[in-house]
């Protein structure tokens, strides 16, 4: 329970909209109704204007009923059933609280003019009107506590819609922010499928490119290029597994381990010598000394390698390509600077970037570094990664 936290934006926790509802009106029918019968029994009010009074003091609870869907009017019909009631005999009568329920419910259902305009002028009429029928004029301090009475209920109204008002933006917020999780975890896993899977099927297209040119004129050929294709297939299979299992969190337990590790520097010499298998002389230049960054780094800058030759081997056309790795210190920087060059068409400027150039860069800033795409001296492109040698800080 200690690592639980309460989520305001869970339904379960918001009052239920019928309690809001009934609640007011059965509280102001059970004290305005059965006190007017009581004191218009004790004080042996006439009939016909007792049962006016009681008229007023049900219809403006029953007011309460249209609150949820039209709070400015009800404030309103409520303040002109509680101010004529001011003038029907029995001269004492109960606390007509759908006055204040009508008031707090205006105001937090952002009705505040209605509740201002309404209750401003009944108040007003009712002490211009008790004071022109009664010589005495009206007592101030019954003209104070009501003031203060009804300022109190638009303080509360206030405060209930701030709060209101509040829960809505958390619930906003967090709904923004769960949305932005999820794009970046559908990111995420496009990036790390896309990697694996447009790696494994360019080899796989090329090889059966390849079979079906020599299967009538060289069959022993062709035959080896099928049983690439199956080599090629069973690890990018096993690849795939092994990035589901990465994405799931999982790759810690020993169940269910991803059946390929995540790859690092040194298998860059194994991904030059299939590309250059497929046609593309691949010549890795490492100038590390045996020194390697941390294991999240390498995975990075060897993802960041393979999609720049897969891009080799389907857009640029070159026939040769160099991948180097150095280390770049200096004062307040420390870095892996993974570059990959090739002698293909160049990176055309006006063509959208594709998902994979995409997913290179987002490698590249997740590990807290950057990422360059240049054209070559002569001819070709030239990817630059950046990373920091330890990781992202």
């Amino acid at each position: 329970m200690s690592g639980e936290r309460w989520d305001d934006s869970d339904p379960r926790f918001r009052p239920n909209a019928a309690v809001l509802l009934f609640v007011p009106v059965a509280l102001s029918l059970l004290v305005q109704v059965p006190g007017t019968i009581g004191i218009s029994f004790w004080q042996r009010i006439p009939l016909p204007y007792a049962a006016l009074s009681l008229t007023l003091a049900a219809a403006s609870a029953l007011a309460l009923l249209a609150a949820r869907r039209h709070p400015g009017p009800t404030v309103a019909v409520v303040a002109a059933l509680t101010l004529a009631d001011l003038f029907v005999p029995p001269d004492m009568s109960p606390p007509f609280i759908a006055l204040a329920f009508a008031i707090v419910g205006a105001i937090a259902r952002r009705a505040r003019l209605w509740a201002l305009i309404s209750v401003g002028a009944a108040w007003l009429i009712a002490i211009i009107a008790l004071g022109v029928l009664n010589p005495g004029g009206v007592h101030p301090f019954r003209v104070a506590i009501t003031t203060l009475a009804l300022a109190a209920c638009f303080a509360i109204g206030e405060g209930i819609r701030r709060r209101v008002d509040r829960g809505d933006q958390r619930r906003a917020q967090l709904q923004e922010r769960r949305q932005t999780v999820e794009q970046e975890e559908r990111t995420r896993i496009a990036r790390e499928l896309h990697d694996v899977l447009a790696h494994s099927l360019s080899q796989i297209a090329v090889q059966s490119g390849v079979g079906l040119h020599l299967f009538d004129k060289e069959p022993e050929r062709a035959r080896e290029a099928l049983a690439s294709i199956r080599s090629l297939s069973a690890t990018g299979l096993d690849e795939v597994r092994g990035v589901l299992s990465f994405l799931r969190g999982d790759e810690g337990s020993p169940i269910t381990a991803p059946l390929t590790p995540q790859p690092q520097l040194v298998d860059l010499t194994v991904l030059a010598t299939q590309r250059t298998g497929l046609g593309l002389e691949v010549t890795l230049d490492d100038r590390l000394g045996g020194a390697r960054p941390p294991s999240a780094v390498q995975t990075t800058a060897f993802r960041i390698a393979q999609e720049a030759l897969t891009n080799v081997v389907r857009h640029s056309g070159g026939s040769t390509a160099t991948i180097t790795l150095e280390r770049l210190q200096s004062p307040g920087a420390d870095q892996l600077v993974l570059t990959v060059e090739d002698d293909g068409t160049g990176p055309d400027s006006a063509a959208t970037e594709g998902a994979g150039i995409r997913g290179m860069r987002e490698r590249a800033e997740l590990a807290g570094g950057a990422l360059t795409i240049t054209p070559a001296t002569r001819a070709g492109t030239v990817v630059t990664a950046r990373l920091p040698w330890a990781g992202a800080s």
